[in-house]
């Protein structure tokens, strides 16, 4: 029986909105996790979402939300996207869960009792958008990495985690163990790291500066330090310490990670585990980062890529095709629209299409759509088999995907469809069919070649599992919803010969209609879904200086040389009343506006226009030269303020 396979994603902070990278990585642990349901190993994909901290305080606060509301709202929409992408996660665990809470407590008083823990003072550089302190050799021309902002000196007395006592062990422990973190050019980056001393780890923030977080066990006046908390939740989601899932999975624990993250996963993470008492994982591995325009991808850059527009409009088999074929697993690749078409066009209608379209079209027209029977002497005699070819693309796929290598595993396939189609070519089943002696021959053709499409299907099942099912579903092959997906089970790829003849094929369909991106950019719906000129961004603060109020208007008229202008006056709810200029004649007559109800920007600075001094400002919406002024649904007293 194959050993379980648990596979981590890093669990996303949520100060922001899911983007193509958090799609990738999650897609990468869904792509690993079917690779080992086919090798029948009993699988966990284990995702979520980080919510405590300081940046997710300010990114509550902007939207005038608690914490917890603000982390409920973007922790739902990780959770909503990832069936959309056909990820098929085990868990979805958030560090507001009480259990996950439980845990942290747990863990924290376990190594403070052990003597692991204790309270300094520090003085040190803090970026508040990694919430956590820089020393200057990791600075780049003194500023965050990152974020490319100059860190904060801050000094506070906090709880600190004795790392440099763990150093020499992990140390030993990456160069004993080759493989624990990889690709290799990561685990040389923390070597490297790794030959200076390393300090020890301020654990906890003061709730007199932060409270939206897990208090420590020991001190009620302090709260866990971000990367303390999130790490534990790998070990949280299995019911560490005595669930059974724990026991079951966690000898076989893969991470995956973005390099940005690499220093807590590979140094922090491991050293926690052994202060714990915890084995440590099997492997790390690093992605590096998706690029637009040579640039990483960042909301202030206004270069975010959404997955769900990508899915929506080229299919999503073809996205997560493109993300596990174009990156190579660990550095970075650059995103283009061009490059998505062009890998959907080339590889899946023009190779992988055009050959499933070709064999089923052959099938039915030779054979009436029914899988034929194979004379194994005539096999063996012409030797026209696909067998070896099927056989060495198993074997390089399965190693390439074991080591985390999918573009090439999945051109392993593709060298499998190539030999596929020029298998065609040397054998001219168009010939042989007009030939009556030749019956024999054809029938091992067309065989052959439904075989190899039934190991093309099984082999791209994690890549695009909705692809396969369709191509296994043509080839007479009942997939029960639900059941484990036996026909993409290694050994049975292995097995050739294992179609029956005598089955019935469905006609064929378009896999993949090719794309022409000049067409789809002019087919969106732009009016729908206008380009407008946003103004930027304000915070919360800003807003709240603007006193919005509903006004009713006493009188109106026109303002003498004018065109635009209508003098307004208006009840505010004070003593007097107002006078207000606003540039709506060409859309209402005066005596349509007597007795309505409006909304006024009520502490505008006054202004004289035309002559007439204007106290505040009218709302109404602009739509071309027309103005639709802004009103309310039911009558409220005047001066009622708007929140």
């Amino acid at each position: 029986m194959p050993d379980p396979f648990y596979v981590t994603t890093p669990i996303y902070y949520v100060n922001a909105r899911p983007h193509l990278g958090h799609a990738y990585t999650t897609i990468v642990a869904d792509v690993v996790c079917r690779f080992n349901t086919m090798r029948q190993s009993e699988s966990f994909l284990l995702t979520g979402t980080d919510e405590h901290g300081d940046k997710v305080v300010r990114a509550a606060k902007k939207e005038n939300l608690s914490p917890k509301k603000y982390a409920d709202n973007i922790s739902g929409l990780f959770r909503h996207l990832w069936p959309e992408l056909n990820i098929k996660y085990s868990h979805f665990i958030r560090t507001t869960d009480p259990s996950h809470m439980a845990v942290v407590e747990s863990f924290l008083k376990k190594i403070y009792d052990a003597g692991d823990i204790y309270y300094s003072k520090y003085s040190g550089l803090y970026c508040f958008g990694c919430e956590r302190f820089y020393t200057e050799r990791e600075l780049v021309e003194g500023k965050c990495p990152d974020h490319e902002t100059e860190p904060e000196t801050i000094e506070e007395s906090n709880y600190f985690f004795k790392m440099s006592r763990y150093q020499d062990w992990l140390i030993d422990h990456i160069n004993t163990h080759p493989d624990f973190i990889r690709p290799e050019r990561y685990k040389n980056e923390v070597l490297s790291f790794l030959r200076e001393p390393l300090e020890d780890l301020s654990i906890s923030r003061p709730k007199s500066r932060l409270e939206w977080g897990i208090t420590l066990p020991f001190d009620k006046d302090h709260v866990t330090y971000v990367w303390f908390d999130a790490l534990l939740n790998y070990i949280s989601a299995l019911e560490y310490p005595d669930g059974d899932l724990f026991k079951k999975f966690w000898p076989f624990v893969q991470h995956i990670v973005a390099k940005d993250i690499l220093k807590p996963h590979a140094i922090y993470w491991p050293i926690m585990l052994k202060a714990a008492g915890i084995p440590v994982y099997k492997h790390l591995n690093v992605s590096g980062y998706w690029n637009v325009n040579q640039s990483k991808m960042s909301k202030s850059l206004g270069n975010v890529i959404e997955p769900l527009e990508l899915k929506n409009i080229y299919g999503l088999d073809a996205l997560r095709f493109f993300l596990m074929r174009e990156m190579v697993f660990g550095l970075d690749s650059n995103f283009s629209e061009d490059a998505l078409v062009h890998r959907i066009n080339s590889d899946l209608a023009n190779d992988l299409g055009n050959l499933f379209s070709r064999v089923l079209a052959m099938a039915h027209k030779y054979f009436k759509g029914v899988v034929p029977s194979v004379d194994q002497k005539v096999e063996k005699q012409l030797k026209l088999s696909l067998e070896t070819s099927a056989c060495h693309a198993i074997n390089q796929y399965e190693a390439a995907m074991e080591s985390f290598a999918f573009h090439n595993a999945i051109a392993a396939i593709w060298k499998l469809i190539s030999h596929m189609n020029k298998y065609i070519d040397s054998t001219e089943p168009w010939v042989l069919a007009k030939e009556k002696t030749a019956k024999s021959q054809l029938e091992i053709v067309i065989y052959n070649l439904l075989e190899g499409l039934r190991i093309a299907a099984g082999l791209i099942y994690p890549i695009m599992p909705e692809t396969a099912d369709t191509m296994t579903k043509h080839l007479g092959i009942q997939i029960e919803p639900g059941k484990s997906p036996s026909w993409y089970h290694v050994e049975t790829l292995k097995k050739w010969g294992s179609l029956e003849p005598g089955t019935h094929l469905p006609k064929s369909i378009t896999l993949f209609p090719r794309i022409d991106l000049s067409q789809v950019k002019s087919d969106l719906p732009k009016d729908t879904t206008p380009v407008i000129d946003l103004k930027s961004e304000i915070t919360i603060d800003d807003m709240n200086k603007i006193d919005l109020r509903v006004a009713t208007v006493l009188s109106a008229e026109v303002i003498p040389k004018a065109k635009k202008l209508l003098k307004l006056t208006v009840d505010v709810g004070e003593k007097n009343e107002r006078t207000i200029v606003a540039g709506i004649a060409e859309s209402y007559h005066p005596d349509e506006l007597v007795g309505r109800q409006v909304i006024v920007v009520a502490n505008l600075k006054p202004a004289k226009l035309m002559g007439v001094i204007s106290s505040g400002m009218l709302l109404a919406a602009v739509d071309g030269n027309k103005s639709v002024i802004v009103t309310l649904d039911k009558k409220v007293n005047p001066g009622a303020p708007l929140r």
